[in-house]
């Protein structure tokens, strides 16, 4: 299979989001929201049922599981640092978020589960894995800080809006035609459960033996 590489503008329009492909190479450039905060997600949520206002507008935003550390140095903000965070936390509140929001990308590391696929399928919307590990890679893409809301949480968990160059690669891990590499894995994974038990069996055996 031929890999695919695309320079995309964020935040991701559901029609390029439908373009993309499970195993494609996307690049960043344009403006996302970052996050790393489960409380955050919750406090998202109270948003969407009117019971709190938003900090920015998120509507059709790019919204992507890394967390940040800002600070403010001179009157400006500076950010220290970007970072992937297990995306699996959030698998509870990501369906109403991406439906609620019209997401067309997100993404983190770790993937989410089958609900989450099912409504990135129904909205339009990619789910991009980023490299774990990657602090000083992600960090260099970002040329601004544009805005933060609510600074009266912890500093990983409050939306950061960047504008980035190059952030990436990250790969379409969950595309918005239901297809998931993570479900594939498990599925593979499980298929050879078997065969490893055994092989793991023969060997305590041959071991026992060698000792006896």
């Amino acid at each position: 299979m031929t890999l695919r590489t695309h320079q995309l503008n964020f935040p991701l329009s559901r029609s390029d989001a439908l373009s993309l492909r499970a195993g494609d190479q996307v690049v960043l450039d344009g403006e996302i929201v970052v996050t790393a905060g489960l409380p955050t997600h919750q406090r998202l949520l109270r948003c969407l049922d009117g019971e709190e206002l938003l900090p920015m507008d998120l509507r059709g935003a790019s919204v992507f599981h890394l967390g940040s550390f800002t600070r403010e140095v001179e009157g400006r903000l500076e950010l220290l640092y970007l970072n992937p965070t297990t995306s699996t936390r959030f698998n509870p509140h990501m369906p109403r978020l991406v439906r609620g929001f019209d997401w067309h990308a997100v993404g983190g590391k770790g993937g989410l589960d089958t609900a989450c696929s099912q409504a990135l399928q129904e909205v339009g919307c990619v789910y991009l894995s980023f490299l774990g590990g990657g602090c000083t890679l992600l960090s260099q893409a970002v040329t601004e800080i544009l805005e933060v809301g609510w600074s009266d949480m912890l500093t990983h968990y409050r939306l950061v809006r960047l504008r980035v160059k190059d952030l990436g690669p990250a790969t379409v891990a969950i595309d918005a035609h239901g297809r998931s590499l993570y479900d594939e894995e498990h599925a593979a994974a499980r298929q050879q459960r078997g065969q490893i038990l055994d092989h793991l069996a023969t060997q305590r055996n041959k071991a026992r033996q060698s000792i006896s």
